[in-house]
């Protein structure tokens, strides 16, 4: 597994560091997603969860989605991989039987799409007391990468045990 992970750095502004952890992070999730199949990506490796390193992804998409497109931006953008009627629809929705490579590309550019609307937002804030616009409570940008952050240091953590059971690979 290449470790092409650019360290967050030691020091300078709070948004660099942040967004340098994020980066950080977010590119962990895609080393450890990294030469597997799409049936491996599937798979739900630590029974009887239902979590497989493709539901990480799907979910993380969402998870971007909902935090600066929903609540940041305010805008009207639907879930992509869940729905009310299969609340659980990013892991669930998978079957490891049956997956294909198209679901894991479409997985990957849905997330792809939202780290870089994300970014986007980021880069347009003045500040990171910027305020949310949407939800029901109001979040400044700083609370909210802080909390991206959290989102993705927790499930990189399954991701580590995902793909030990996978393959035995292990590493940061």
């Amino acid at each position: 597994m290449i470790d092409d992970r650019i360290d967050p750095p030691n020091e300078g502004t709070e948004r660099e560091v942040l967004l340098g952890f994020l980066r950080y992070h977010r590119d962990t999730l895609v080393m450890k997603c990294a030469e597997l199949s799409p049936a491996q990506l599937a798979t739900r490796a630590v029974g009887p969860s239902k979590l497989s390193l493709l539901g990480l992804v799907r979910h993380l998409a969402d998870v971007e989605r909902h935090w600066f497109r929903r609540v940041l931006a305010g805008e009207d953008a639907p879930p992509l991989f869940y729905s009310d009627t299969s609340p659980d629809g990013e892991f669930d929705d998978i079957d490891p039987e049956t997956i294909t490579q198209a679901e894991v590309d479409r997985a990957f550019a849905g997330w792809r799409a939202e780290v870089a609307a994300a970014d986007a937002a980021v880069a347009a804030a003045e500040s990171l007391d910027l305020r949310s616009v949407g939800g029901r409570e109001t979040y400044s940008l700083r609370w909210i990468l802080a909390h991206l952050i959290e989102e993705y240091c927790r499930h990189n953590g399954h991701a580590d045990l995902l793909r030990e059971r996978l393959d035995g690979r292990t590493g940061e």
